[in-house]
């Protein structure tokens, strides 16, 4: 399918109440850093308060993640959005409080929203085609990085310009403007009666881990380049204001991969695309590091923002694969808390390095460990293992980035039904391709 048939008023809706639910998640850590920027310790106390917010994403994601249902999920969204916007509130009007207390917002402002990325995006899957999953996934990733790109300077502008109060209660209004926003779209998504068969819900999600340990692998790479990179450029003896301008384009890679992934099918299955994906990525990182010109960074981190973001979305349409529908928001919550603890990782190694090697060194260093994950979560994928019941129902088809043309695979985007071989292999049985 091509993207204007993706972009109906169910998606146009849709993407309203997801900006209203992902920008307060994109300006949070820069907002409590400009709160308190202006007290003893200021930003030590910004840090501490922006860490705290990201550890109550990665612990409230997977622990709401698994408690959503498909039946009762708008009402299940909206309280933790709910519960979301009056935490940023507090910290607009509470800005001058004891660090406890503005700890303890920061802390609930990222927990009790943070199953809504899993729950908006199987939300998403229901109100569009099947074999337009793809389609659907990179319209969403396009528009996530739109907001990332738009929240840092919206926080700066508001914080300086006029008050550092105003971007946690634009956050909180933002985030109360998605819960009302709910009641446009559907009260849950599709659930196939008996698609677990009894399962546990726990045992259904930890087999997919193999795809949260390479999501993680593909975030934490490009994060420590990200942090690493004004002291990169220092040791190289550039001017440290290209930090800014590097990173956009970063940011831009990443679009245009998004963008070019949805356009058409791919050849070979999603764990292929996702490893080719996954080593360029690595191997343009390491070129980071022993980067002397500034045109060439640019280039590099470019293609880097650009494989990375396709192999996000790989990873993505594998879950489809992999997990039953009524599992597929458990499984999106997870792998979001995956990815945000590959970025905190990435950001401590990064700290610990910094202090006793060079730059080029920690980045080096970091494509190392993610390498180690990724060969950890391929080798789990390709591992033999049992059939999941239900498991693809949702999708009906192939990923429209990394299956047949034709559709004849088995997951949740952009072709027909796969036969049960090929979704057995796709879950680490017996694969004809694995030599791809």
């Amino acid at each position: 399918m091509s993207y204007r048939e993706v972009l109906t008023k169910d998606v146009v809706r849709w993407g309203a109440v997801a900006i209203g639910a992902r920008m307060p998640v994109a300006a949070a850590p820069l907002a409590v850093v400009f709160l308190v920027r202006e007290r003893p310790g200021g930003y030590a106390l910004g840090a501490v308060l922006a860490a705290v917010y990201v550890v109550g994403e990665i612990i409230g994601a997977p622990l709401l993640g698994v408690r959503l249902r498909a039946e009762r999920a708008r009402p299940q969204l909206a309280v933790g959005l709910g519960i979301g916007a009056l935490a940023f509130a507090g910290l607009g009007a509470l800005s001058q409080a004891h660090p406890v207390v503005l700890g303890f917002l920061a802390f609930v402002a990222g927990a009790a929203p943070a199953a809504a990325t899993g729950g908006l995006r199987a939300l998403l899957n229901s109100v569009v085609p099947e074999k337009a999953a793809a389609q659907a996934l990179s319209v969403e990733s396009m528009l996530t990085f739109g907001i990332w790109a738009v929240s840092p300077a919206a926080v700066t502008g508001l914080a300086i310009g006029l008050s550092p109060v105003l971007p946690p209660l634009l956050c909180a209004a933002l985030m109360a403007s998605s819960v009302a926003g709910l009641w446009m779209l559907p009260v849950g998504w599709r659930s196939d009666a008996g698609d677990r068969d009894g399962e546990p819900m726990a045992r259904i999600l930890v087999r997919a881990w193999p795809v949260y340990v390479t999501g993680a692998a593909s975030l934490s790479m490009l994060a420590l380049a990200e942090l690493v990179l004004p002291a990169l450029l220092e040791q190289r003896g550039m001017a440290v204001g290209w930090a800014g301008p590097l990173l956009a384009g970063l940011a831009i890679g990443s679009a245009v991969g998004s963008f070019v992934y949805g356009l058409r099918t791919w050849p070979g299955r999603l764990r292929t695309q996702s490893t080719v994906l996954m080593l360029l990525v690595t191997g343009c990182l390491a070129l980071v590091a022993l980067m002397p010109s500034l045109v060439l960074l640019f280039a590099v981190l470019g293609v880097a923002g650009c494989a990375q973001a396709g192999a996000m979305l790989t990873r993505n349409l594998a879950l489809r694969e992999i997990l039953p529908p009524s599992a597929l928001a458990a499984g999106y919550s997870i792998m979001y808390a995956a990815v945000g603890a590959g970025y905190a990782a990435s950001g401590s190694l990064a700290g610990a390095l910094l202090s006793v090697a060079a730059p080029s060194t920690a980045i080096l260093a970091g494509v190392g460990l993610g390498v180690v994950l990724l060969v950890v979560g391929v080798l789990g994928e390709v591992r033999p293992a049992p059939s999941v019941p239900g498991a693809g129902s949702s999708a009906g088809g192939s990923s429209a980035s990394g299956s047949s043309v034709d559709g004849s695979s088995a997951s949740g985007s952009s072709a027909g039904v796969a036969d049960v071989a090929e979704r057995t292999a796709v879950r680490g049985g017996g694969d004809a391709e694995r030599g791809l």
